[in-house]
């Protein structure tokens, strides 16, 4: 059975830095292209980053430049650090793993952890 668990978030000032990971264990991480999603109150889920298991990495256009997302396949963990934090990247930001982008694949959550950037 696939967990995956988050740490990190928290409140942080506008303009700060934030580290969170996700570490996924039950299956072969290698397996999953893991990704960081969020959502806003009122909003709809969206993908922050999301990164394949050879290290291609794509970023929603709201953090890229501002965000980096890298994976360790020893360790089982992916990893999102954002900074230049602005109050509207507040959010539940939750991992992600899949197996793929098709219709079949396997799809995993994390429970989500809270961001709030203060103004």
């Amino acid at each position: 059975q696939v967990q995956l668990v988050e740490s990190g978030g928290g409140l942080v000032e506008s303009g700060g830095s934030l580290r969170l990971s996700c570490v996924l264990s039950g299956s072969p991480f290698s397996a999953y292209v893991m990704g960081w999603y969020r959502q806003a109150p009122g909003k709809e889920r969206e993908l922050v980053a999301h990164i394949f298991s050879g290290g291609r990495t794509k970023y929603a256009d709201s953090v890229k430049g501002r965000s980096t997302i890298f994976r360790d396949n020893a360790q089982n963990t992916v990893t999102l650090e954002m900074n230049s934090l602005k109050p509207e990247d507040t959010a539940v930001y939750y991992c992600n793993a899949r197996t793929s982008f098709s219709v079949e694949a396997s799809i995993y959550w994390g429970q989500g952890t809270q961001v709030t950037v203060s103004s």
